[in-house]
């Protein structure tokens, strides 16, 4: 695997603003596209439902606003299709990527296109840090969500159906996320809400890889998390790390788990730390991982934050080039890891400070077949 994220939401990656017309829109996804060939990438991970919105023409869900500005409108073209369709003919495979439960950066409802299931469903979304969220507690809301990321199956050959780190959504400090009614409905048979909520991420998790395998079988299923799963002071399973956040706590995704049972076809953690970085070290997290997946069916790739790469904000590693190629380095002495993906796009296509280069000579030698 040889991936890299293009991310739609806030128009983070692509297009570069909303607003923009059909044929500027199609001309900058295809740059993106060359530009993951020219890397000697084979794979493309494309956000198409960043808020409860489509980059499809959905039956469920209306247009997203990071199209032309205004949520619901006609783009005037189909780019989950114009991108499936491009990158099998330039030899890349394409993943769908999708955001399960986030409905808004904001957190006003009225601020929805009027035909959006938010809106004619007042008691599925949940706001939560300024941001409006489903309610992953409720049945008919993982039904819903389900449905509707598995009509972009239906309709394309996609060769993968990606989700990334956002299940619960990350802990705001000082505010609850309010789902105080589906707990009291549903969640007498669990010893608390932490146990419930991560049976509800686990059901959505399980039941789409089944749907996905009748639906359109052979297309794979992968799941980014987020790197830590749990702090080793917490749980002897848990990693050599003293990260802020465990997915297994905060998140409520028992990511372990999917992987080692074989919930998922592949697992590619959120490695986004440098080698040496004292509370989660990239060096410690890998093999962690590789013992995860090893025995499984589950492959394992590595999400490796190119977006880090010369920014004067970051540690004093990433202001090395060669850092991100020291991953892959360390990467090849696991016989587990079978790959890495790039966040994101954009700087895969502008390698601002040459470490997607460095990582091209160094490792990429040759072009990439698809992934196995």
């Amino acid at each position: 695997m040889r991936g890299m994220w293009v991310a739609t939401v806030t128009n983070r990656d692509w297009p570069s603003r909303p607003g923009l017309s059909a044929d500027r829109q199609r001309a900058e996804l295809l740059a993106h596209l060359d530009a993951a060939v020219r890397a000697r990438l084979n794979t493309v991970m494309l956000q198409v439902r960043p808020t409860a919105d489509a980059l499809w023409p959905s039956p469920h869900e209306p247009w997203s606003q990071y199209l032309t500005g205004t949520q619901g409108v006609d783009p005037g073209w189909d780019p989950l299709g114009t991108a499936v369709a491009e990158a099998h003919a330039r030899g890349l495979h394409l993943h769908a990527w999708f955001n399960p439960y986030r409905v808004a950066m904001h957190a006003d409802p009225a601020r929805l296109a009027a035909s959006h299931p938010a809106r004619r469903n007042p008691g599925w979304a949940v706001p939560y840090g300024g941001k409006l969220y489903y309610d992953p507690g409720l049945p008919e809301v993982r039904a819903f969500v389900r449905e509707a990321m598995l009509d972009a199956v239906r309709r394309y050959p996609v060769d993968g159906v990606h989700f990334d780190d956002y299940f619960y959504p990350y802990p705001v400090a000082g505010q609850t996320f309010d789902d105080d009614a589906a707990y009291d409905r549903y969640g007498a048979a669990f010893p608390d809400r932490a146990a419930w909520r991560r049976d509800n991420v686990d059901r959505l998790v399980h039941e789409t890889a089944d749907a996905i395998r009748t639906i359109r079988p052979g297309t794979r299923f992968g799941i980014s998390p987020f790197g830590v799963w749990r702090n080793a002071d917490v749980d002897p399973r848990g990693s050599a790390t003293r990260a802020g956040v465990q997915s297994y706590d905060d998140l409520h995704a028992d990511t372990r788990k999917w992987a080692r049972e074989n919930w998922i076809d592949y697992i590619c953690p959120q490695l986004y730390w440098c080698v040496g970085f004292a509370a989660a070290d990239y060096a410690k997290l890998l093999p962690w991982w590789a013992d995860v997946v090893r025995g499984s069916g589950t492959r394992l790739y590595a999400g490796e934050a190119l977006y880090k790469a010369g920014d004067p904000a970051q540690p004093a590693a990433w202001q090395d080039p060669a850092e991100l190629s020291r991953h892959l380095t360390l990467a090849k002495t696991y016989p587990e890891v079978r790959g890495h993906v790039f966040f994101a796009a954009r700087e895969v296509t502008a390698d601002p400070v040459g470490a997607m280069a460095r990582v091209v000579a160094d490792h990429y030698g040759r072009p990439a077949g698809p992934p196995s």
